[in-house]
């Protein structure tokens, strides 16, 4: 287990208690991004729509004006899903052609960060473009639909309906072997990875060959140091991850609905033992973050539970740095990190 970039330091084991480390002050060119944009927040008082537009405005690919990263190729596509159609962007690396003539390529299945509520695509496809190149693995890219229109378990069901979709004839045709089907998210993102491979575990469904945990919401952080020393002022506000759970968790009926503590909405709750016999695991976490803390203490319990967990930690780094590489070289840094790690993970050696 490392810690990584910005302030780059080994570290192994996972801390106990898991109480991870922030360096003195964020990354500067974080800070000064976050000054030039002072209306850019996470969870802040302005809501959840006015976000979404903003958002788009900052990340989504169509309006950078500097840094955006080279692909292959890119095919825009799309899945008829439990719920409705799932639009899909796959992103081709370069890096992978030998693998996609073979029928040996890995793909990453990824689900995009926002509470579940905002984000799109279009906002996460440049720092995920970096994460395919560097990994030598095709990204399969997932709009699923948003809360609180659609409530849990329907992000859920998507990303399981997107796994079968890739693990079968249809990843098959791309050049993807089933067996190096990994899936990732960040933040609430990264909720869905660890919540889809509990599910298709009890489920006895394939698995994945590996999970991908960005920053994530393992579980809501109301008792952690993380939520209390980065409660605000580094993008991601520790109360709107409150509000965007009651926009993602379905509202009571007569009947017996599911409970926040339930494993495919907090798999962070669960008790270590509840967690076995799953894919091997990657979890980054970030010091200025206030979900640093159940982060590390999933990757904790994965370890605990015998999953083969490989831990990174950027001491000085902010939520949602994916999407910041055009003004942050550390968070440009991390991503090609991340993208070395991916590659190892589903290819099962270092990537060069």
């Amino acid at each position: 287990m490392t810690q990584g970039n910005g302030d780059l330091k080994m570290s192994s084991p996972i801390p106990n208690p898991p109480v991870g480390t922030r360096s003195r002050r964020p990354n500067g060119a974080l800070e000064d991004f976050l000054e030039n944009n002072p209306d850019l927040e996470l969870g802040g008082s302005r809501g959840f729509i006015t976000e979404r537009a903003h958002h788009q405005r900052i990340f989504g690919i169509h309006n950078l004006k500097k840094g955006v990263n080279t692909i292959a190729n890119v095919e825009f596509t799309a899945l008829r899903g439990p719920h409705g159609t799932i639009p899909i962007r796959i992103l081709y690396p370069e890096s992978a052609e030998d693998w996609r003539e073979r029928g040996e390529a890995g793909a990453l299945i990824y689900c995009h960060g926002g509470g579940s509520t905002v984000g799109s695509v279009d906002e996460f496809e440049n720092g995920l473009r970096l994460v395919a190149e560097r990994s030598g693995c095709q990204v399969y890219c997932v709009d699923y639909r948003l809360a609180p229109e659609f409530r849990y378990p329907v992000q859920l069901d998507e990303y399981d309906a997107v796994i079968d979709w890739v693990q079968g004839e249809e990843g098959k045709k791309r050049g993807v072997r089933a067996d190096r089907v990994a899936g990732g998210g960040d933040s609430s993102g990264g909720n869905l990875t660890a919540a889809i491979c509990l599910r298709r575990r009890d489920q006895g469904k394939k698995p994945l060959c590996a999970q991908i945990l960005l920053y994530p919401t393992a579980r809501l952080p109301f008792d952690t140091l993380a939520a209390k020393e980065n409660s605000s002022g580094y993008y991601l506000h520790t109360n709107g991850i409150f509000g965007f759970a009651a926009h993602y968790m379905p509202r009571p009926t007569k009947t017996n609905g599911p409970s926040p503590l339930d494993a495919y909405i907090s798999p962070g709750y669960q008790l270590a033992k509840d967690l076995a016999n799953q894919p091997k695991a990657a979890i980054i976490t970030n010091g200025f973050d206030p979900l640093r803390d159940v982060g590390i203490e999933y990757a904790s319990k994965l370890k605990e539970a015998g999953v083969d967990v490989k831990w990174v930690h950027h001491e000085d780094l902010i939520h949602g740095w994916l999407q910041m590489t055009p003004w942050c070289h550390a968070a440009g840094d991390a991503t090609r990190e991340l993208g070395k790690l991916v590659g190892g993970m589903i290819y099962g050696y270092d990537q060069k």
